[in-house]
């Protein structure tokens, strides 16, 4: 049975997700790894999502506060072997779906360009291409989306 559990990112199932995520990232992302690994600090994310099937931990997501009115989605993780079963579409929904409830209004999120699943899941869940923002201005190696609440 697939469960969708609120929680921090101090929760030991995310984290060791997380690990995953970042090992992951850190062979897409190659040189630039570096670069986009201290915009993704997983702690003190107060918003944190993990997926399990039955006791197994096998997806997570989370957001934080850009702004009074906008979140940023981050750490989109599903384990290999779950893919392309909508989980991360359930993950990504219930991340919305709590930012809604806390009066955002808007949904941000940057990727990489490598990452041509994850762009083709944020497209088909209604989110569109954007000027790169923040940290990511001027990064060719990132895709930064937006999509309203």
């Amino acid at each position: 049975m697939i469960t969708i559990k609120r929680t921090t990112s101090d929760n030991p199932d995310f984290e060791k997700l997380v690990i995953q995520l970042d090992d992951y990232l850190a062979i897409l992302d190659g040189e630039d790894h570096e670069f986009y690994a201290q915009f993704n600090k997983s702690s003190l994310l107060k918003n944190a999502l993990i997926c399990y099937e039955d006791e197994v931990a096998i997806a997570i997501g989370a957001y934080k506060e850009y702004d009074f009115e906008t979140a940023e989605m981050k750490r989109m993780f599903t384990l290999p072997e779950y893919r392309g079963k909508g989980i991360a579409s359930k993950i990504l929904t219930e991340l919305e779906l709590w930012a809604k409830e806390e009066n955002y209004k808007v949904a941000l999120l940057e990727t990489g360009y490598m990452q041509k699943d994850a762009i083709y899941l944020y497209e088909k869940l209604g989110y569109k291409i954007i000027e790169n923002f923040g940290q990511y201005i001027g990064v060719e190696n990132s895709i930064c989306m937006k999509k309203s609440l």
